[in-house]
């Protein structure tokens, strides 16, 4: 029946374990999601929740090898340590620095990260939209920031500008993109909010939120958004990688300014996706995976 879920397969001795390690981590739809995939496949996969303490996790990335589990998704705030950890890197994951997704070869653990092209192939279902050519402008410069960046250049974006409150922060993170990135024109140190040059903003084919302004119902006023919606407009794709609410009241606002948008969920599921297919070899059932996710969000 259409939007039923898989019945999950029973946890035997063959079973296959995969899991997420984070501190907190009970919160993560990770599990939820790869077990969806795993019982829509027919596997005998379970992916588990692990909270992994700061100063832990070496201790678990050793108990990934002796346990033999087929490979870990990674969340905050572990990422930059297992990519130091892990005894070899994705390019992706080398760039950026930080892992979200370890796999398991025969005890050899490689990282990688799959953050970037989660986020493509979420505005790609979401919106429809190719950034190849496109002006794209990114709010922040934390993890989820560099990822987006490095994956924008990547797909060929004719212009990567980064805003942020810390100048040199900002820097680092258009410095992934390359050739193409900088740091946006709009807004300066200690002026959140108050634009002394909005021509980033109205020229801008993408604009993401990559700050936690707004996340969990926060209660983000207008002076915490480093863009207000007001400048947004029509023809243009506004994406937040906040997932929860869903969608946040930036990104409502963007869609009443007549913007096309994609919220978090998308980079969520897809990311998820993509771990998947590199632990198993094979196609993830995103739509099965989309269905569980959104049940809960």
């Amino acid at each position: 029946m259409a939007g039923s879920q898989p019945r999950p397969q029973p946890v035997d001795a063959n079973t296959t374990l995969v899991g997420v390690m984070g501190y907190p981590v009970r919160h993560s739809l990770s599990p939820l999601l790869h077990n969806t995939a795993f019982a829509a496949l027919g596997l005998n996969w379970t992916s588990l929740a692990f909270e992994v303490a700061p100063g832990q996790v070496a201790g678990a990335l050793c108990g990934v090898r002796a346990l033999g589990l087929a490979g870990m998704s990674v969340t905050m705030p572990h990422k930059d340590e297992v990519a130091a950890l892990v005894d070899e890197c994705s390019p992706v994951a080398t760039a950026l620095g930080a892992v979200n997704c370890v796999v398991n070869r025969e005890g050899t653990l490689r990282g990688e990260n799959t953050d970037g092209a989660g986020f493509l192939a979420s505005l790609a279902r979401g919106a429809g939209f190719d950034p190849a050519g496109k002006r794209c402008l990114i709010l922040g410069a934390g993890g989820a920031a560099r990822a987006v960046a490095l994956a924008l250049a990547g797909a060929g974006s004719a212009d990567v500008a980064v805003l942020n409150r810390t100048a040199a922060r900002a820097d680092a993170v258009a410095a992934l993109a390359g050739r193409v990135g900088r740091v946006g024109r709009v807004g300066r140190v200690g002026r959140v909010g108050r634009l002394d040059d909005d021509t980033d903003v109205a020229q801008a084919d993408l604009v993401v939120n990559a700050t936690p302004v707004g996340m969990a119902g926060t209660g983000a006023e207008d002076e915490g958004w480093l863009v207000p919606p007001s400048l947004l407009h029509r023809g243009q794709v506004v994406a937040d990688l906040i997932y929860a609410p869903r969608p946040t009241a930036w990104l409502a606002a963007a869609a009443d300014a007549g913007a096309t948008t994609v919220d978090g969920l998308g980079m969520l599921v897809h990311q998820a996706a993509a771990q998947l297919e590199l632990w198993t070899g094979l196609g993830a059932p995103v739509d099965r995976m989309w269905e569980a996710a959104s049940a809960l969000v």
